[in-house]
């Protein structure tokens, strides 16, 4: 099978071209670089199956050739990161939404298989737990910058749904919640990763708003194996599926549990919201997914706990730094 990874070089993109490049399968990762990072790639460079593409999914004839030339289309090209939506809400509505819009219609046109990567996000403030994909999304004004993100993703969930009702388009639209793993970095505001640099540099963890709220984490390797089952099931077509952890933890749990697990002797601060974001900036108090559906589809369940998801975490960052 021949498959197009958007986002190839990404964090989750990256693992995801390694998983399907172990089964066997032509890899082609698209990929601009502009959160990506090449050497995410550099594990599977000597692949003679792997594709590296440099490129942006709003590049229409680009986009086109490596649809028409692949079997399943993996979608995971879009802005990520709270802090980089907040500080760049043009580029990141324009990828999500045009980037979409481009990679259904040249899906539609050669009648391939997609999987469209949604958020969390889309459930915005609501406050009923765990979410599941029936429930109303409660969303903030547009005056703030967060939720041009969730209106964006959910959007994309639109389009790719109006595909599925009105041509019958293979499609298949996963919500992911706070993956973490290797590679991935702190730079856009991802909260293990920050956490686990500042306690191996010995430098103050910082804790945004009150550190009660709580939120569960997923390893990438639990991910791309559930997305990758999601993408070969027929009667996962026309379905919105969450993929999330079970482990629910406080964000002060969180840097104290990193602490613990690096040997660090760092101070944990915290930080109000108003010095970390832009003015009038909105978060969740609890946010926990219902992953019911995920396992009557699927019979997946997450094999890593929190604690050797942060292990994982360490290790690679301390390779990365020499350590």
């Amino acid at each position: 099978m021949k498959v197009l990874v958007t986002g190839g070089a990404g964090f989750i993109g990256s693992h995801l071209c390694e998983r399907y490049l172990a089964k066997g399968h032509e890899v082609w990762a698209l990929d601009d670089l502009s959160t990506g990072r090449r050497e995410n790639l550099s594990a599977a460079e000597g692949n003679k199956k792997l594709h590296f593409v440099e490129g942006s999914v709003l590049e229409r004839e680009k986009v086109l050739e490596l649809v028409g030339r692949c079997d399943l289309v993996m979608h995971l090209a879009a802005a990520v990161g709270v802090r980089y939506i907040v500080e760049n809400p043009f580029v990141s509505i324009q990828t999500n939404v045009t980037g979409t819009e481009i990679i259904l219609e040249y899906a539609e046109k050669f009648r391939k298989k997609v999987l469209i990567t949604s958020s969390s996000e889309v459930y915005g403030k609501q406050r009923r737990m765990p979410l599941s994909e029936e429930m109303d999304r409660v969303l903030g004004p547009t005056t703030i910058g967060r939720w041009s993100y969730a209106a964006t993703k959910a959007l994309d969930e639109f389009l790719a749904l109006a595909y599925w009702k009105t041509t019958r388009l293979p499609v298949v639209v996963v919500r992911l919640f706070n993956t973490v793993g290797p590679r991935q970095t702190g730079r856009y505001g991802m909260v293990l990763p920050r956490f686990v640099d500042a306690a191996l540099a010995g430098e103050e963890i910082s804790v945004y708003g009150t550190g009660r709220q709580t939120r569960t984490f997923s390893h990438v390797q639990d991910v791309c194996g559930a997305m990758e089952i999601l993408a070969r099931i027929r009667k996962a077509e026309g379905q919105v599926v969450n993929v999330g952890g079970i482990e629910e933890v406080s964000i002060a749990e969180l840097a104290r549990r990193v602490k613990r697990r690096t040997g660090s002797r760092s101070r944990i601060v915290k930080i109000p919201y108003a010095q970390a974001y832009e003015k009038d900036f909105e978060d969740m108090p609890r946010r926990v997914p219902d992953i019911s559906k995920l396992r009557a589809l699927t019979r997946f369940a997450p094999r890593y706990r929190l604690d050797e998801i942060i292990d994982s975490v360490v290790i690679c960052r301390r390779k990365e730094l020499g350590l």
